[in-house]
């Protein structure tokens, strides 16, 4: 075993997680998550792979539930250090996987949350100006998408009247249907697009990558906080658009389809949150 930079060690992972098919949003995420823990770690002057023990680990993991990220969050990045070092071990980087007995923290389970129309048309008045933003926010609830599906989107997969949502993981490929407010929020981000930009994504940050789902998140739990709405998070834009279209009698099985969800069960659970008894069987989707 050869002592490894750890920095250099990351875009040789990241070339693996490719060769697995994972989504582009998928790497971005591990990217960034794996980001933070070499600044982390570079920190306290350790820089190569061998120098990391447990207690480092679970510094950083509570270095972050301290930052006020949530432990679902947490839990996530550390799955993603996790899965790094199951891959060093594999390549023989490392003989010991440090990450192993690392806990997770605990999550409390807790009923999703849904805005209110009062408080979703607040949050769309304060981010009006910013139509980047303004345009995630509303393709969230008129179409309910995942915000790692929002920022996988490609120019080539938004038609007319849908979006198609290419496999990823264990979701397979779904078309979504684009009502009139989704359309035009992203036209208007269309107009202000920079053109020069190459990428193949719909939303890109200023130096033409792709949008990172951490930017994403980051960018709306600012503007929630301007609203004055409460304590929501981007992931209960998606609950409002399942609840709200439950409340409007959309059809069930319509609305699981295009949440993305693998079982009508799951769907269902939202009938509590939604107070409902019985689904409706519109056929067709709420504009919010």
């Amino acid at each position: 075993m050869t002592q490894e930079i750890l920095k250099n060690l990351l875009p040789k992972f990241l070339d693996y997680l490719k060769t697995k098919s994972r989504s582009p949003s998928t790497i971005l995420a591990y990217r960034a998550d794996l980001e933070q823990l070499k600044d982390f770690l570079q920190s306290k002057n350790k820089v190569l792979v061998e120098q990391v023990v447990q207690s480092d680990l679970e510094a950083f993991r509570d270095t972050l539930l301290t930052e006020k990220y949530t432990p679902k969050s947490v839990s996530r990045k550390l799955n993603a250090v996790k899965t790094f070092f199951r891959w060093m071990i594999s390549e023989h980087y490392i003989t010991t996987d440090v990450s192993q007995n690392v806990a997770h923290p605990k999550i409390e389970a807790s009923l999703p949350k849904f805005l209110s129309p009062l408080k979703y048309r607040a949050l769309r008045d304060v981010v009006r100006n910013d139509q980047r933003t303004a345009a995630i926010v509303e393709l969230i609830l008129q179409t309910g998408m995942r915000i790692s599906e929002v920022a996988g989107i490609k120019l080539e997969n938004i038609k007319a009247n849908q979006i198609k949502i290419e496999s990823y993981a264990t979701q397979p490929e779904r078309t979504i249907p684009l009502n009139t407010p989704a359309k035009e929020a992203l036209n208007s981000y269309a107009k202000i697009r920079p053109n020069k930009i190459l990428s193949p994504y719909v939303f890109v940050s200023k130096n033409g990558k792709a949008l990172a789902v951490r930017n994403i998140r980051a960018s709306i739990d600012r503007y929630m906080q301007k609203a004055e709405i409460g304590k929501f998070s981007v992931n209960d834009l998606r609950t409002t658009f399942i609840v709200e279209n439950l409340k409007n009698g959309v059809d069930i099985v319509l609305l699981s389809q295009v949440s993305g969800h693998k079982r009508l069960s799951t769907t269902e659970r939202y009938l509590e949150l939604a107070a409902i008894k019985e689904p409706g069987k519109n056929p067709v989707l709420q504009e919010l």
